[in-house]
């Protein structure tokens, strides 16, 4: 979801030449990029709710906050409420009966070039100017000229929306909604003061470290502002903890739904035929939190004693440290890495996998995890922050291992490729997990019973000394926060 780029990489020097060719190509494309049009929402049913729900970053397919915005807009719209999604660029991918506001920016970090210098006639607001000013200085304005940008789209339309949502923006436009009257509920994910931690440990140099530290300078603001919001709406119970310890917001303003997965789409496949020795992975991006480096130096290590091929979905950047290390690591004959595929082609895929590995160092929830084990594929994930919550106990849901260790990886990924029957048990009893626990119409249930609490201005369900949220999982098991 969020652009974490290696900023140091990005900022080295070219010839004026150069870099007047990447300005003049950059130009041209903008000139082909049109907004999309507004998208009207579907009328709320009986009782039913108005929400704006914002994201700064659409990312169709990069990134489990766009995923999250999807299913959850979708189930909110079949509880009988009306969603209209406000995003910027790259664009959402919504469902029929899900309004949309683009909100457009300047879009500094899209592909092919990131760190782009914009044409004059692309700046339309101070919110574009400040955006590119926060950049030029190596830092990421995203998140606060969205907020600014939102609020304004916001301002002349209080008769359109009971409640705003807020997907972990948490810019400083968004205490101007409160103080704007709006009721607002924020979703975060998990504190992005781990992501900066994480990434500052993989630095190699002083250069490298400055930018890295430079470009998280945002996190500032987001903790500000997270630290004054009414109420905040967390993914797993791991994040809760780690949200009060690094940002300091107060846990009875907090609580816990759970993220879920489409269990009719991510199911087991009959018609497809696992590969052996093939292994999957799923990461949304080039960054040491996911762990891809130390999945790699398993899969070397594999490799010499068995035959294995691996599946990344997602699409390392060229030259970037995945990149590097498939070369450094002679993978590239065994490692396929696919992108831009849908739902059911990748439900597909995991099918054609006898495992399925969660790698990350840290999560605060995990999508990949419950994908794969809803589509009764074995897992091997770390112990990484919620990854035990999501998973469930070692060696009855699936196997769990210390982050950033490729020999317990490798341990754990040949013990199950040897091992069909130890598959078969752990593939079974994770998508019952899934079902009875992790499902989007649990999700949706779950927040709109914090809509409610916000509008009638009690404190969150679940949060301490209130009763847990309890809703009833489409197989019939309760779940609860």
């Amino acid at each position: 979801m969020r652009p974490w780029l290696d900023v140091a990489e990005y900022l080295v020097p070219k010839t004026p030449r150069q870099k007047w060719i990447e300005i003049r190509e950059s130009w041209e494309r903008s000139r082909h990029i049109a907004i999309p049009a507004c998208v009207p929402a579907a009328p709320p049913g009986p009782g039913g709710l108005r929400i704006a729900f914002l994201i700064y970053r659409g990312n169709p397919r990069c990134g489990g906050q766009g995923v999250y915005t999807r299913h959850l807009t979708r189930e909110l719209l079949a509880l009988g409420h009306s969603v209209e999604v406000f995003a910027g660029p790259p664009w959402p991918e919504l469902d029929p009966g899900v309004g949309f506001t683009p909100v457009p920016g300047l879009d500094l970090y899209r592909d092919p070039d990131p760190f782009r210098v914009p044409h004059p006639r692309e700046f339309t607001s101070r919110e574009d100017w400040v955006e590119f000013a926060i950049m030029c200085s190596a830092g990421f304005g995203e998140p606060l000229a969205f907020s600014k940008r939102a609020r304004k789209l916001l301002a002349g339309r209080h008769g359109d929306f009971d409640v705003v949502h807020d997907n972990q923006c948490l810019g400083t436009g968004m205490l101007g909604m409160v103080e704007d009257g709006w009721p607002l509920l924020t979703t975060l994910h998990h504190p992005i003061t781990v992501d900066r931690e994480l990434a500052l440990s993989h630095t190699t140099n002083p250069w490298q470290r400055f930018t890295t530290r430079r470009w998280f300078g945002f996190l500032r603001m987001q903790v500000k502002v997270a630290r004054a919001l009414p109420a905040v709406v967390t993914v797993s119970k791991s994040s809760s903890r780690d949200i009060t310890a690094q940002m300091q917001v107060r846990p009875e303003r907090m609580t816990v739904v759970p993220v879920g997965v489409d269990h009719t789409v991510f199911r087991p496949r009959d018609e497809v035929t696992p590969r052996p020795g093939r292994i999957m992975v799923t990461s949304s991006s080039d960054v040491p939190m996911k762990g891809l480096v130390p999945l790699l130096e398993a899969v070397a290590k594999m490799r010499t004693e068995r035959e294995i091929e691996l599946t990344v979905i997602g699409r390392p950047r060229e030259g970037g440290r995945v990149d590097r290390a498939i070369a450094r690591l002679g993978l590239s004959d065994v490692v396929r890495c696919v992108s831009g595929i849908s739902d059911d082609e990748l439900s597909a895929l995991y099918g054609e996998a006898e495992v399925a590995v969660v790698p990350s160092l840290y999560e605060g929830f995990s999508l990949p995890a419950v994908e794969a084990m809803a589509c009764g594929v074995a897992v091997v994930a770390t112990t990484g922050g919620a990854l035990p919550e999501v998973v469930g106990a070692d060696g009855e849901t699936g196997l769990l291992v210390a982050p950033d260790d490729p020999g317990a990886l490798a341990a754990a990924i040949s013990r199950l490729l040897d091992d069909p029957a130890l598959r078969a048990r752990l593939g079974a009893a994770g998508r019952e997990r899934v079902i009875n626990r992790f499902t989007w119409e649990v999700t949706a249930e779950g927040t709109a019973a914090c809509y409610d609490a916000l509008l009638a201005g009690k404190p969150l369900p679940g949060a301490p000394g209130v009763e847990p949220i309890a809703v009833v999982a489409s197989s019939g098991g309760d779940v609860g926060c």
